[in-house]
């Protein structure tokens, strides 16, 4: 329903009366009278008969078009423009196809559309910016959205969250009578319960405020005292009358009531209603000192307009006031929304979007322009109607973008920051400019950095995923230090990195004994340790080539020693290996207890472990 059912006063796109005729007489009407869903059951008879021509055709896209079906509004516009059109047929073309995702084809209406009005504001924006969709594709990813259980069949949307109360407006009143524009039943307020498992009861009307018109959606005071909302002009009996069609013009108008003894007291119009334009779509700010709202009203920029009035502390009101050009366009600017921190989000079909409605932020204590804030808020379809409670850290987004429109829950991405302090492990000094390198929990590489004069490096990640730092340093073996997964806040990681401290001979590298575990050849966390200074000082001499030695104690068979040894040396070339050192760099061998470090009879257990060891020659 959107902009449709909430703003009953239209701007229809005009078109050539040349082709009408008595077969159309009946379709023309019911267009004329916003009757789409009939109109349609009215042109598509003619196609069959043969009658049809490219007027029928535009008739029946401009049809789907306001009924926002926009793969059967691309099917009749394809075949109108075959013929020759108004520009606004292009337009309207082109923004349907984009909603389906052809944007090459959009751009291709767009272009014909630039060619008939060279002058029209949209013409400029399409000229001024063509490669914005590859700008939108790259934003960072704000929210995650999810489909809420209370939808209906019909259309539910202007969700917004007070306390532990979801308000919202629904066309799932069966009973009600039904809207000739989209064939559903005119719009309720509807309130659910919200309650800690993230659960909504089954959903009831506001019956103090439902009228048998349209109503909703609402904006409510931070005490909860008081309410504005949208409701149909024509109960004021405010409207303009169409004596030769049989119509009366309502509008969409804004109206306020207090609460009394725990129910919605007298309905009040505001004073600045009028049966010439609409006012809907209300939302109020935490001091309940301005009101923003959509209208049509004169000073718009284009179709709807956001709009702000001051709510004087006698509950009278000022004059309301346009946003102004930096958020308003040519197109429809709708669904305002203010936070706690004067963050204005409202949606928009003239801003560089992803097709249709758009939602946008825009920060009003810094004047800043509007931020398209991204998928996978935005869509090819309408997105519309964000709203969002800080206190639940939850808001919600309507959106037709499975067809019909339904509310969304939105959470922002949880972000948690790791605080990266590199040390020296001998010297406890900090060790400005290292390489630190944030991993994901595959190993890929996310970013790099350099520690700052403090040692420090700050990265933002998402939360509930694991990472690990890699840190790299001249002189400093490498390290690398796995973080869990984060759940938001600041994680401190201590990168203590350790000097490198060998011996370079003519004919040896000379580490602390790699040693092992009696009878085992698995490198241990201490080995790996004196390992990673070898495959440093291997990384940075590329001619290096090593051929280790592992040795072990007397105790058990010559044999079984031998074998065991040559499993070390394995063991340690893998490890140097796996380390990114060329295989043809590093190999090795085992040698028993053949050649003892302590040659000795009965040998202490310190002796034993001096003879588990591994030597490192260089062989060039």
């Amino acid at each position: 329903m959107k902009i449709n059912t909430i703003l009953l006063f239209f701007v229809v796109a005009g078109f050539s009366l040349s082709a009408q005729n008595k077969s159309t007489k009946v379709a023309d009407k019911l267009v004329e009278r916003y009757e789409y869903v009939q109109a349609v059951q009215e042109y598509l008879p003619l196609v069959e008969t043969g009658k049809s021509d490219g007027y029928v055709q535009k008739q029946l896209g401009d049809c789907y078009y306001n009924m926002h079906n926009t793969v059967a509004a691309e099917k009749w516009y394809s075949q109108a423009v075959k013929t020759n059109q108004a520009a606004e047929t292009y337009y309207r073309y082109a923004q349907v196809l984009k909603s389906n995702g052809k944007y090459a084809e959009a751009n291709v209406q767009m272009k014909a559309f630039a060619t008939m009005v060279p002058n029209d504001q949209r013409t400029k924006e399409f000229i001024a910016n063509p490669d914005y969709l590859t700008e939108l594709i790259n934003k960072e990813k704000l929210f995650e959205v999810n489909k809420i259980s209370l939808n209906s069949n019909r259309s539910d949307f202007g969700a917004v969250l007070y306390g532990d109360v979801l308000y919202f407006a629904s066309a799932r009143n069966e009973s009600n009578k039904t809207y000739g524009w989209n064939d559903e039943p005119f719009l309720d307020i509807y309130q659910s319960a919200y309650n800690e498992n993230k659960k909504y009861s089954e959903p009831i009307p506001v019956t103090e405020l439902n009228s048998t018109f349209h109503e909703g959606p609402l904006t409510m005071t931070k005490d909860g005292n008081t309410i504005y909302f949208s409701s149909e002009s024509l109960k004021d009996k405010l409207f303009e009358k169409d004596s030769a069609k049989k119509l009366k013009f309502g509008q969409v108008n804004l109206y306020k009531a207090n609460k009394e003894n725990g129910k919605w007291g007298v309905i009040t119009p505001l004073p600045f209603n009028s049966k010439s334009f609409s006012t809907g779509n209300p939302s109020i700010d935490k001091e309940s000192k301005t009101l923003y709202f959509a209208s049509n009203m004169p000073g718009s920029k284009g179709g709807t307009d956001i709009w702000k009035v001051a709510v004087n502390a006698d509950g009278t009101f000022g004059t309301p006031e346009n946003m102004g050009d930096t958020i308003n366009t040519f197109g429809d600017e709708n669904f305002p929304y203010i936070t706690e921190d004067n963050i204005l989000y409202f949606s928009s079909n003239g801003l560089a979007g992803f097709g249709g409605l758009d939602v946008f932020s825009v920060d009003l204590n810094q004047n800043g322009a509007p931020n398209n804030i991204g998928k996978p808020v935005n869509t090819e379809k309408d997105d519309f109607a964000f709203t969002f409670n800080k206190e639940k850290n939850i808001g919600y987004l309507s959106s037709n973008r499975a067809g019909g429109d339904d509310i969304y829950s939105i959470a922002p991405v949880c972000k948690g920051q790791v605080l990266t302090v590199v040390q020296n492990a001998k010297t406890e000094a900090l060790i400005p400019n290292s390489k630190v390198v944030i991993l994901d929990e595959n190993g890929a590489v996310l970013d790099t950095q350099y520690s700052n004069e403090k040692g420090e490096v700050l990265y933002d990640l998402e939360c509930q995923k694991a990472y690990a730092i890699e840190v790299y340093k001249d002189g400093f073996v490498t390290g690398k230090f796995p973080i869990a997964k984060l759940t938001g806040g600041k994680v401190l990681i201590n990168a203590v990195v350790a000097p490198i401290e060998v011996i370079v001979t003519e004919t040896e590298i000379v580490l602390k004994p790699i040693y092992f575990e009696n009878d085992k050849s698995t490198i241990t966390k201490w080995g790996a340790a004196e390992l990673d200074k070898l495959v440093y000082i291997m990384s940075q001499n590329k001619n290096l080539i090593i051929y280790a030695k592992s040795h072990t104690d007397f105790r058990g068979t010559n044999q079984y020693n031998l074998k065991l040894s040559d499993r070390r040396a394995k063991s340690t070339v893998q490890y140097i290996i796996s380390k990114g050192i060329d295989a043809s760099r590093i190999s090795g061998k085992g040698f028993g207890e053949s050649d003892p470090k302590v040659n000795c009879k009965k040998c202490s257990e310190e002796e034993h472990t001096l003879n588990r060891r591994s030597e490192f020659m260089i062989v060039k």
